[in-house]
């Protein structure tokens, strides 16, 4: 018999959510990690921050755990989205959806500290970190990974293996999975920011020339910039002092925080969109980034890989709870037919709004300006595309409407 139930290769976010949501039901975990937990984060006025949708809030609920991150927790009360130099803007709010917020920004050392608490606790969990994966796969009954812990050579044998190891998914490119890539010739640009004016829980998505700009409220008045640039510009901006950084940032976002006081350490990203071709095969499972690494416009990365894991969550369990394998193409097409519509969705969604707002046409400002101004006096289109980025639409797992599985 197979030492284990469930392999999770990839112990990040994603990963570790999965072995939270999965713990308790009879399931034998093991959990593969390559990066020491210590090492992931920034601490500090330069630490990074997360975007939870409130459907993610939501699923953190599920599994017990958003009452230890709530207190790092930044609500975001209403967003605000414009154009720069053109007219027309869009505003939600939370009042519009009777909920607490929109979403929050969390710092991500927050959530994996909070995460690395909890699969501590998980008794049926063995967790392997740091370790190097060498190989996977799969034989009649199982899959095998073979793997270096704390300098030794290790084979485990599981019912299923599920990927969670990022953009580049080594257990996809070994299984010969094809996936499409699309280089957007972009690059964001990502720190933190202490603006002159309080920003009142306010997050800001500005689409400018060279690409969308976010402005998202944190904790200590500091707000978290994902400023994108396009690729040919990002050595000039990222050779700026702290002086012209601040000066070109704000000729970018403009004065609706006052004047821009303080800026942290810069980190620049390539961006692309991935998408794997497939999500499931025979006792392999792909989730967040693995099967889907999006732009950051409209910040629905992380929240996507988190409604990945509600789901498969769901249906292993139920799976399991019937006497059935969780590792057979059966039961795992159940898992890539729910999320085919939320993937193809969020996909068209946040890649269209890249390509909208980067096409330099007269006439194309014109339209976008009036279909913003549209967009926020229809309350039924503006409340579609409120739930839409909140993650509210479509067939809801139970750990995303805050229920235990």
């Amino acid at each position: 018999m197979p030492q284990y139930d469930v392999i999770i290769i990839g112990g990040g976010m994603v990963g570790a959510s999965l072995a939270c949501a999965l713990s308790g039901h009879g399931l034998r975990i093991a959990l593969i990690e390559a990066i020491e937990l210590e090492t992931r984060s920034e601490t500090g006025y330069d630490e990074r921050a997360i975007a939870l949708a409130y459907g993610t809030r939501r699923i953190f609920a599920g599994l017990q755990l958003w009452d230890e991150l709530a207190a790092d927790a930044t609500p975001i009360h209403r967003i605000h989205v414009s154009d720069r130099g053109h007219f027309g803007m869009v505003h939600m709010d939370r009042a519009e959806e009777g909920l607490p917020a929109l979403g929050y920004v969390v710092p991500a050392r927050a959530i994996g500290r909070v995460l690395a608490e909890a699969t501590k606790g998980i008794k049926e969990l063995d967790s392997f970190c740091p370790a190097t994966v060498t190989t996977v796969k799969r034989t009649a009954a199982a899959m095998e990974v073979e793997l270096f812990h704390e300098g030794i050579r290790m084979t485990l044998s599981g019912r299923l293996v599920v990927a969670a190891d990022g953009a580049d998914s080594p257990v996809r490119e070994q299984f010969g999975i094809k996936s499409s890539i699309i280089d957007y010739q972009q690059t964001a640009i990502v720190t933190n920011i202490t603006p002159q004016l309080a920003h009142n829980h306010v997050a800001y998505e500005r689409f400018t020339e060279s690409g969308p700009l976010a402005l998202l409220p944190m904790t200590e008045q500091r707000c978290a910039v994902v400023w994108t640039v396009t690729s040919s510009q990002v050595e000039s901006i990222m050779a700026l002092d702290d002086a012209g950084f601040v000066a070109a940032l704000q000729a970018r976002f403009g004065y609706r925080l006052g004047r821009l006081e303080r800026v942290g350490r810069r980190q620049a990203w390539p961006l692309r969109l991935v998408q794997a071709r497939e999500t499931v095969r025979e006792r392999l499972a792909l989730v967040g980034n693995a099967v889907h690494t999006l732009h950051p416009i409209a910040g629905q990365g992380f929240n996507l890989g988190a409604r990945d894991i509600a789901a498969l969550a769901e249906v292993l369990v139920d799976a399991v709870n019937g006497g059935e394998d969780p590792g057979s193409l059966q039961v795992l097409q159940r898992y890539a037919d729910w999320r085919q519509h939320d993937h193809r969705n969020v996909t068209v969604f946040t890649d269209g709004l890249v390509r909208l707002f980067s096409l330099p046409l007269p006439a194309l400002d014109m339209a976008r300006g009036a279909g913003m101004l549209a967009l926020d006096l229809l309350p039924p289109a503006k409340r579609l595309l409120t739930r839409m980025t909140m993650g509210r639409t479509g067939r809801t797992p139970r750990l995303a409407r805050g229920l235990p599985l």
